[in-house]
C-alpha cells in the first residue's frame, strides 16, 4: 500500500477533525467514503468496530481512534504549529460530557431524553467555550491548533439542531469562532462530497485537502457490464 487509507464519513464530527489535521498535515491519502448503512468489508476486516474514521497506514497499522488519527498526521508534518496549541482536558470534556449531552439533545427519541436539559447541560460547556474565546482568538492560542480542530466539529454539531436557538444565545465570541472556522477554506475543502467508496473504482487521492479530481463522479478502473 503506498499511501494511508482513510475511510471517512462526510458529516461525522469524529471523521471531520482527523480530516482537518490531515489536510493542514498535507499527508497524500486515500479518502473512502463509507455508507454507514452498507459498511465495507474492507473496513471491517482491519476495524471490527465498525465506526469512522479508520486509517490504515502505509506500513500496515490500523488507528481507528479520531484523536489518534490527528497526532499522527501531525506528527509527520505539522507546517501550522497544531500541536503547540493543544488542551487535552478540554478536548476530553467535549468528548466526555459535552458529546453525551449532544446526542441526547440531538436524538432524544433514540435515547429517551429530555431534549431541553441536555440542551442546557451542552450549554453550560459552550459558556465555557465562549468565556475562553473573549481573551484569546482561538481556543488555545492566538492561531487555530489542534484543540480547535478536535472541538469544532462538535459546536458545529451541537449549533446545527436549532439554529435560530444557538443564534440567539449569549454566545458572541464562540459565535463569531465558529462561523469564521465553517467560512473557511480549509474546512470547505474537507467537507467535499465523495460517492460512497466501491472496490475497483478509481481512487480518491487527497493531500491538503483537495481530492485529484471530483470524488462526486467516480471513475471506475475497469470496464462494467450492462
Amino acid at each position: 500500500m503506498a499511501d494511508p487509507v482513510l475511510y471517512s464519513f462526510r458529516r461525522c464530527p469524529y471523521a471531520m477533525r482527523a480530516r482537518l489535521a490531515l489536510a493542514v498535515s498535507g499527508v497524500r491519502h486515500e479518502l473512502r467514503e463509507v455508507r454507514l448503512s452498507a459498511k465495507p468489508d474492507a473496513m471491517l476486516a482491519i476495524s471490527p468496530k465498525g465506526t469512522v474514521p479508520v486509517l490504515h497506514t502505509a506500513d500496515g497499522a490500523v488507528i481507528d481512534q479520531s484523536l489518534a488519527i490527528m497526532r499522527w498526521a501531525l506528527s509527520r508534518h505539522d507546517p501550522d504549529d497544531w500541536l503547540a496549541r493543544d488542551d487535552p482536558a478540554l478536548i476530553a470534556s467535549n468528548d466526555g460530557s459535552f458529546k453525551h449531552h449532544l446526542d441526547r439533545y440531538k436524538y432524544p427519541d433514540r435515547h429517551g431524553s429530555n431534549a431541553a436539559e441536555h440542551r442546557h447541560c451542552g450549554l453550560l460547556f459552550l459558556q465555557e467555550l465562549d468565556a475562553r474565546l473573549s481573551s484569546t482568538a482561538q481556543l488555545a492560542g492566538m492561531q487555530m491548533g489542534i484543540a480547535d480542530a478536535a472541538i469544532l466539529p462538535f459546536v458545529r454539531q451541537f449549533a446545527a439542531v436549532d439554529r435560530e436557538w444557538f443564534d440567539t444565545q449569549p454566545l458572541p465570541h464562540l459565535q463569531a469562532w465558529l462561523t469564521a472556522h465553517l467560512s473557511s477554506d480549509l474546512f470547505r475543502q474537507i467537507m467535499y462530497r465523495a460517492a460512497p467508496w466501491c472496490p475497483g473504482e478509481r481512487p480518491v487521492m487527497v493531500q491538503g485537502g483537495s481530492p485529484d479530481h471530483d470524488p462526486t463522479r467516480p471513475h471506475s478502473s475497469t470496464p462494467r457490464s450492462g
